[in-house]
């Protein structure tokens, strides 16, 4: 009889793919090393009449290997191989899916006579966030006028791994800008000069852009220094690609305005220790 211990295995295996005859077989055979089919069978708790399909297909699917003889002997392929093959090919298959998933359900968004919903909640507006940027294709623009809770380490993680991917990212954020009561310097903490920051002044909303094609608006109350009130946030998350495209440009334009207004700033500051000098 099994233990707690040996069935966690024995169902781990089955998401190989075996039946719990196959993986019965191949876990006891792997303290055996090598066996009769009878020897297997007794161990397992396989029924004589049932062994040797089994053993049959454990070979063909790559388990084990038989050595033909009268009686033929049976030898467990190495754990450490079989899972790392196998869980190569779960990943695979699951990230294929989960691409083929994706390409169905936003087909059937964009089918929709008005793509366009409302998010509430902290957690299910950071989580939309960190969704909208992994589908990046080309361009990631974000305006930052507030952050909740422990929101900027997964964000900048994620716009991290994008700039890696070649993903072009742009932020304006705000000159009043906390995190857990705290006043951040967004330069310093990014810290990666593929992603493009630039101050301004701008309201405590969140906005985000993907390609010029999906946004993500972002709303709260708030308490003293820009902190959101618990329960109070909503997203609208939207889809029209016009709506969107038409943003994406006002974005540019603010941020020439905030590129310039920096590079201006930066002449002066020069020019005064010039003229200190002199």
């Amino acid at each position: 009889m099994a233990n707690i211990t040996d069935e966690k295995i024995i169902e781990s295996l089955r998401l190989f793919g075996l039946t719990r005859y196959e993986a019965l077989a191949y876990y006891n055979l792997n303290s055996m090393v090598e066996a009769k089919a009878i020897e297997i069978s007794e161990k397992s708790e396989i029924p004589r009449t049932k062994i040797y399909s089994v053993l049959r297909r454990l070979d063909e699917k790559g388990f084990i290997e038989t050595e033909k003889g009268h009686p033929h002997i049976y030898r467990p392929i190495s754990p450490s191989l079989i899972f790392k093959e196998e869980k190569n090919k779960l990943i695979n298959q699951l990230n294929a899916a989960e691409m083929e998933l994706t390409y169905n359900h936003e087909n059937q968004i964009a089918k929709t006579q008005a793509p366009m919903w409302l998010i509430r909640g902290e957690e299910k507006i950071i989580n939309k966030e960190i969704e909208i940027i992994k589908k990046a294709q080309k361009t990631i623009n974000m305006r930052i006028g507030f952050l909740y809770k422990n929101e900027l380490e997964p964000l900048k993680n994620a716009l991290n791994n994008e700039v890696r991917n070649n993903i072009e990212v742009n932020i304006l954020v705000s000159n009043d800008l906390y995190e857990n009561n705290k006043k951040l310097d967004i330069e310093k903490i990014f810290n990666n000069e593929k992603i493009r920051i630039y101050k301004a002044d701008i309201p405590s909303v969140k906005m985000m852009i993907r390609d010029g094609k999906e946004m993500l608006h972002i709303y709260s109350k708030f308490k003293e220094k820009y902190i959101p009130v618990k329960n109070t946030s909503i997203g609208m998350w939207n889809q029209y690609e016009d709506i969107c495209e038409n943003y994406d440009k006002r974005f540019y334009k603010s941020m020439e305005k905030s590129k310039n207004r920096k590079s201006k700033m930066k002449n002066n500051k020069n020019s005064k220790k010039l003229n200190n000098l002199n």
